[in-house]
């Protein structure tokens, strides 16, 4: 099967599918973190390249409805065109010509412009002890079903690892990257679906 993954520069996605058999490529503006098929640039280039699935984790920086808060504030004037944008953005991943499609993104505005997310999955289901409310849109593709629940640690600042972190320079790499768990169930139930 040929799988993009889109907006992914961990290359965790692209890997879990590669070592499947399956012929993956990530896709993001920043290089590849690990070595690996990736196309360094704008997904739209390769978007109709003729894929049997796509697995796209949009930008969310303009997207989560955390960020409503910042929408009216004078020192980001841009920030509902940035949103607009964002959105088409999401909305050109969520409908492009691909038999079988999942965007990934946190709590989103895209819940009531597009569609409800398919369903709200969380790293401990899939073996990681942390929480992280991550949505999936789905097209054609089913659930993702749980793989290894495990359970939180009552420290509150461990369970929320990636939530609590402060500001960096690699914040927002850091806080993006696909969880490994997360990157083999989809390889592993996503991958075992025919090409067509």
């Amino acid at each position: 099967m040929r799988v993009l993954v889109a907006c992914e520069f961990s290359g965790r996605v692209r890997d879990a599918f590669l070592a499947l058999g399956h012929e993956a490529l990530s896709c993001d503006l920043l290089p590849s973190e690990s070595p690996g098929p990736h196309y360094q640039g704008d997904v739209m280039d390769i978007l109709h390249d003729g894929w049997d699935m796509m697995i796209a984790f949009p930008p969310c920086t303009y997207l989560a409805v955390s960020g409503n808060r910042w929408m009216n504030n004078p020192q980001f004037p841009d920030r509902h065109l940035l949103r607009r944008a964002a959105m088409q953005f999401f909305y050109d991943l969520y409908t492009a010509d691909i038999p079988r499609i999942a965007l990934e993104n946190p709590r989103s505005v895209m819940s009531n412009k597009l569609c409800k997310p398919t369903q709200c999955i969380q790293p401990w289901m899939f073996g990681h002890r942390e929480q992280k409310s991550t949505y999936l849109w789905l097209r054609n593709l089913p659930r993702l079903r749980r793989t290894r629940v495990v359970s939180l640690p009552d420290d509150k600042r461990l369970r929320e690892r990636i939530f609590q972190m402060g500001p960096s320079e690699t914040r927002q790499r850091d806080r993006s990257r696909t969880y490994e768990g997360v990157a083999l169930a989809m390889a592993q139930q996503w991958g075992r679906l025919d090409a067509r």
